[in-house]
């Protein structure tokens, strides 16, 4: 991305619906890359592209949990953001509501995935 202007970078970050989704998927709090695959139902190379372009804009950054690698929005005036371009596209801001996914092998989804059985 373009270090000269850090504000063409974020708004270049948010123009893909899958960058869209990460966020709104992190907007209920850090999850891991394993949840935003399963609830985006998508391949974990596809979504760590998009996870890389978000980081190199600052919206997101990372921590590492052992073989887990977990996502967080480093400033919530994003989400303001977003619903302000949902407003001026005339799109009525819907906001995720996660739940726990089946298959999900997250410790969110399934607690006793934090020891590698997911089928605890």
């Amino acid at each position: 991305m373009n270090a000269s202007n850090p504000t063409a970078n974020i708004f270049k970050a948010l123009m893909h619906p899958t960058r869209l989704s990460i966020l709104e998927i992190l907007r209920e709090g850090e999850q891991c890359v394993c949840h935003l695959e399963a609830v985006l139902e998508c391949r974990q190379a596809y979504i760590s592209q998009h996870l890389m372009v978000l980081r190199e804009a600052g919206l997101v950054e990372d921590r590492r949990d052992g073989a887990r690698i977990y996502y967080r929005v480093t400033n919530p005036d994003v989400f303001n953001l977003m619903e302000a371009a949902s407003r001026m596209s005339g799109m009525s801001y819907q906001p995720v509501k996660l739940s726990q996914i089946k298959d999900c092998p997250c410790p969110k989804c399934n607690p006793g995935a934090e020891d590698g059985d997911v089928n605890k």
